[in-house]
């Protein structure tokens, strides 16, 4: 079941019409950002650096290799920002939210608006220090060919990386890692600055 609806979701994804070049650029990425995670998913590619395989890595990981596909000197130059702002090939979860995304919101309007290489973010306290969580998600062009999915690695040494659709962690996951507005710890959905102009 779980392989029909990524292949309905990344089918959707690609059919549908660029409506200018740089929108038709981006849509590719955002395909090619989805792809790559959930492949993580079904098997974890080797060339994903072992001690880089934490929630925040997914996200580097799929950018990269998105990016470096169409736009490679991209990659080059750092497709990350640092904690100054300036280009970067690494980023922790932090500093990828205060520099390299925007956020979109933390309700159903910001739910609503969600594409494929979005993110939804989570911190709790632990001993008086953030710890930040992220997921990617997976967004079909029109919803009613697939519901969206979230992809996200729990962050331990050796995990697998983990596959669910958005409305089942929104209803069933324990109160603190649902994305929802009454859930404090929820930062909100958040989206890749330069889809965002």
């Amino acid at each position: 079941m779980r392989e029909i609806l990524l292949a309905a979701l990344l089918a959707s994804a690609a059919a549908a019409p660029p409506a200018r070049a740089d929108a038709g650029a981006e849509a590719v990425l955002r395909r090619l950002v989805a792809e790559t995670a959930v492949a993580q998913a079904r098997r974890i590619d080797p060339g994903w650096e072992e001690r880089q395989r934490d929630c925040a890595g997914l996200v580097r990981f799929a950018y990269r290799r998105a990016f470096a596909r169409l736009a490679p000197e991209r990659v080059a130059e750092g497709l990350f920002r640092d904690a100054d702002g300036r280009p970067a090939q690494f980023a922790d979860a932090a500093t990828l939210l205060r520099t390299t995304f925007t956020p979109l919101g933390r309700g159903e309007d910001a739910r609503r608006a969600l594409r494929s290489g979005d993110l939804a973010a989570f911190a709790r306290d632990e001993d008086g220090v953030p710890v930040y969580h992220l997921m990617l998600l997976v967004v079909a062009d029109d919803p009613a060919h697939a519901p969206a999915l979230v992809v996200y690695h729990p962050g331990a040494p050796g995990a697998e990386v983990r596959l669910g659709r958005l409305d089942a962690l929104a209803r069933d996951a324990p109160g603190g890692w649902r994305p929802v507005p009454e859930n404090p710890l929820f930062l909100g959905f958040y989206r890749f600055k330069e889809w965002t102009r």
